[in-house]
């Protein structure tokens, strides 16, 4: 299994990056060498970055490291708790859907294929607008938009899988409809399942970058690296730094979960285990 996952570049070189920054979240007060709130000094207003300061400061003295380092706590959160939530809402579906079938599949496929002709910007930022600006209106509205995808897939899943005999094993021995479909199926079709949350918890980072920026996410002093680009926009050719630093972080993240997703994806394909067996060439 180690000889297999160490064959994947993409999947060890994403996980590398994923598991660093998430380490950076969690020791963020013990990694950053300011506070990135309260140590603000007005006397170093948008000092460049060297010294004492290693990315330079803000219009307001603040370390923009520390608030980088910091920020990567709302990301992550943003990313993992809304995609947790698009995931159960999209397997339960996609279960009920593909293991029920007739009207309720009628149903939920039709939810569903509304869901994917709406961009998932369009649909958050009118939930944002109803509910107004603040984190946890910005969970509440990623976490109940993206989730159309991971049910497609559940469900393309519960149907090849709901024919085999362990399902048929299940019903003569008297296991009911839901207990079929959450012990019994689910835990064999988790694998496009994981693949499908990984990659999708890039997106919700790019979103919550995107909805902060607009002034939607997280509001400030809290540091977001969306929030840290917005109030930089207007200080581009001045203090560049305000703005590369909070991009470099998010396409660093947004990178590794996707070749993270990528790496499980071809880990999780058999003809990519086979291949990686023989020593072929895919």
């Amino acid at each position: 299994m180690l000889k297999s996952i160490f064959a994947h570049k993409n999947l060890m070189f994403g996980g590398t990056i994923v598991v660093l920054v998430v380490l950076m979240a969690i020791a963020a007060p013990l990694l950053a060498p300011f506070d990135p709130v309260f140590d603000a000094d007005l006397m170093n207003s948008e000092m460049p970055p060297g010294g004492e300061f290693l990315f330079g400061t803000d219009t307001n003295g603040r370390d923009v490291l520390s608030r980088v380092i910091h920020g990567a706590r709302i990301s992550l959160s943003v990313g993992l708790v809304t995609q947790i939530l698009n995931t159960i809402i999209g397997v339960s579906l996609g279960l009920v859907a593909g293991y029920m079938g007739r009207f309720w599949d009628d149903l939920i496929m039709g939810l569903t294929n509304i869901m994917l002709s709406i961009p998932v910007i369009v649909f958050a930022l009118a939930i944002m607008a109803a509910l107004g600006p603040g984190l946890i209106n910005l969970f509440i509205a990623l976490g109940l938009t993206n989730w159309a995808y991971t049910c497609r897939i559940t469900r393309a899943q519960v149907l090849s899988d709901k024919k085999k005999d362990y399902v048929k094993a299940a019903k003569s021995l008297g296991y009911s409809r839901a207990s079929i479909m959450f012990t019994q199926i689910m835990p064999n079709i988790l694998g496009p399942v994981l693949v499908i949350a990984t990659l999708g918890s890039a997106e919700a980072i790019l979103l919550e970058a995107a909805l902060s920026f607009l002034g939607l996410g997280a509001q400030p002093p809290t540091p977001s690296w969306g929030g840290m680009l917005s109030s930089a926009r207007d200080l581009l050719f001045v203090a560049p730094w305000l703005s590369i630093f909070p991009g470099i972080a998010i396409f660093v993240t947004v990178l590794g979960f996707n070749m993270l997703g990528d790496g499980l994806r071809d880990l999780l394909d058999p003809k990519s285990v086979g291949a990686t067996k023989l020593g072929g060439v895919r």
